[in-house]
């Protein structure tokens, strides 16, 4: 049975992992799904955020070898990638001019190649949030504004959703980000608090129904684990 470690950038993508993804994929044939920040876990006032690539290239490639019998992933934001100078993560600077069903494949492409030369590549499946976590909870927005206690709100999140092919369009300026459009409605919003209470009510499947890009990352997962 395949272990699986999954490389996040904050506390809202650990709590996902740990409460949503783990019993999906565990009752998938996972013996063990954890998530692990990248970064100093010990140090809770540098958890979080994105590191920069070389930072987090050393964390992944140490924890490969740390456990010979894991597979990894990662679950990192395209919106916050860096994209210039010495933090740049591969393939960023590339997507930004791509559609945007291109633009993850391209940088997940690049890291995959950018680690190559030091992991076996078949236990290594990157995986980029298009644009960022809360995108996802759009792809109910009855569910996201009841389950939260903002049911008045369900119409003016939809109506954000519907301007968009799917919940994965939604943009990436720090003006129209998906959590920005949230905090606009919600300033109390807690992203680790309020966003995984629902993407749990959500549900994986309802968000693969919606999130193309989301749905082929948990497909590939559950063909691992078999």
């Amino acid at each position: 049975m395949a272990r699986l470690l999954v490389h996040v950038e904050g506390e809202t993508e650990e709590v996902f992992v740990n409460e949503v993804l783990r019993p999906h994929l565990t009752r998938r044939g996972y013996e063990r799904v954890s998530a692990r920040l990248l970064g100093n876990a010990r140090q809770r006032d540098r958890r979080g955020g994105i590191r920069p690539w070389s930072a987090a290239r050393r964390d992944i490639i140490r924890h490969l070898r740390e456990d010979g019998g894991c597979v990894a992933t990662t679950m990192v934001d395209y919106y916050g990638l860096p994209r210039e100078g010495e933090r740049a993560w591969p393939g960023r600077a590339d997507a930004t001019s791509m559609p945007v069903a291109k633009k993850p494949l391209h940088i997940q492409a690049a890291l995959l190649a950018d680690l190559a030369p030091d992991i076996d590549d078949r236990r290594f499946l990157p995986f980029v949030v298009m644009h960022e976590f809360e995108g996802l909870l759009f792809s109910d927005c009855g569910v996201f504004a009841n389950s939260i206690g903002k049911g008045m709100l369900s119409g003016q999140l939809q109506e954000i959703r519907d301007g968009f092919d799917t919940p994965e369009h939604i943009n990436d300026s720090p003006d129209t980000a998906p959590s920005k459009r949230v905090e606009n409605l919600i300033p109390e919003y807690q992203k680790p608090l309020f966003g995984n209470v629902a993407a749990a009510a959500i549900g994986l499947a309802r968000i693969s129904d919606e999130c193309p890009h989301f749905r082929a990352w948990l497909a590939a997962l559950e063909a691992l684990a078999r």
